[in-house]
């Protein structure tokens, strides 16, 4: 019910989860973050409004809405399925009729997600589990390519983290783990109901 309330409330569609009729190896289904587990995380980790967020894996746009609407932060989603694209794009044009005026863009790009161009502006990177490790290796060398290019501090935040996307952080790039926060209703059934934040950079 927590999830058809918010969609209601920022005048989207959301809610479900979906499976890939051809499915890869490469590309997880389709599932939407809690807004709960969002609201837990949002407590304990603040964006600024000069932020940029970049949504890896962004389906249908809940994560860009919320944030746009909470923060007044500019959010980039990147999403490869023309079909959530679409209806990313769908979304967009109903929560725009009500959103709050602001300087803050929320905009959807249909790519692969290694071949996104970091811009150097981009600092926070969310992930929920989008795609296989040996992707999230190359969206990562992007990342710290775009970074060697325009020095700036950058924010990599997984929620639901696998093992081999921490182990990869941990061991093989300069990022640090510098905060968890676990979802409370959820993470005593699920151990894996938390979000970690890995930090690189000024």
């Amino acid at each position: 019910m927590y999830d058809k309330e918010y969609d209601r409330l920022l005048r989207i569609k959301t809610v479900g989860t979906r499976e890939w009729l051809h499915q890869s190896s490469h590309y997880n289904r389709y599932e939407a973050t809690p807004y709960k587990a969002l609201d837990d995380f949002f407590q304990d980790y603040e964006l600024k409004s000069t932020d940029k967020l970049v949504d890896f894996g962004c389906g249908k746009g809940r994560l860009p809405f919320y944030i746009h609407n909470r923060f007044g932060v500019s959010v980039t989603g990147i999403e490869m399925s023309g079909q959530l694209y679409q209806e990313a794009l769908e979304n967009q044009a109903n929560y725009m009729q009500k959103a709050k005026q602001s300087s803050a863009f929320i905009r959807f790009e249909r790519c692969l997600a290694e071949e996104y161009e970091v811009e150097a502006k981009d600092n926070r990177f969310y992930f929920f589990n989008p795609f296989s490790i040996q992707i999230f290796m190359t969206v990562i060398d992007n990342i710290l390519l775009s970074v060697e290019q325009q020095k700036r501090s950058v924010d990599i935040i997984l929620y639901y983290p696998t093992s081999d996307y921490i182990e990869f952080l941990e061991t093989s790039t300069p990022f640090e783990l510098i905060k968890g926060v676990k979802v409370s209703s959820m993470y005593e059934k699920d151990p894996n109901e938390l979000f970690l934040v890995f930090r690189f950079g000024e």
